[in-house]
């Protein structure tokens, strides 16, 4: 009797990151973990709030993205907000590298999910910061969407 993979859709969404920075290109980027951190990822204690992105060596790295402590871990679980590695195509490292050289571009984590296979994939974007401007626009269209959203209701 063949099992029955139970599908279970976890994201965990850095909201304040679509806010602040205007996304240019996104790519899905895999994160070398320990086991008591993907654990604790699928248990749904992770955050990427603080979380950004930066090059040493030639390498992409996450920087300050908070997964709590596994709760059956032993003496061996890991540090809360370590540095993790990123692994992408040379190719895609290449592109990014030359980009955030010019003035004004971030490499920015989106979103963190499992995907059909249950590796943890990070979603990072090629981002432009927003002006003041940009935000109080993004701000006004929210507000048009939800309030078109309360008269088709009671419609």
């Amino acid at each position: 009797m063949a099992k029955k993979k139970v599908s279970r859709k976890l994201e965990i969404k850095n909201r304040k990151a679509a806010f602040e920075y205007k996304f240019l290109e996104t790519f899905e980027a895999g994160i070398k973990l320990y086991g008591t951190e993907i654990k604790a990822i699928r248990a749904g204690h992770a955050n990427l709030n603080d979380a950004y992105c930066h090059f040493q060596d030639g390498e992409l790295w996450i920087k300050s993205m908070f997964i709590a402590e596994y709760s059956h871990g032993n003496i061996f679980n890991h540090e809360t907000r370590r540095e993790r590695k990123l692994l992408l195509h040379k190719i895609e490292l290449k592109k990014l590298l030359k980009k955030t050289k010019e003035k004004g571009f971030a490499i920015v984590p989106y979103k963190l999910y499992l995907n059909e296979r249950g590796y943890a994939k990070l979603e990072i974007s090629l981002a432009q910061g927003k002006k003041a401007f940009d935000k109080r626009q993004s701000i006004k269209e929210k507000d048009n969407r939800r309030e078109l959203d309360r008269m088709n209701k009671h419609i």
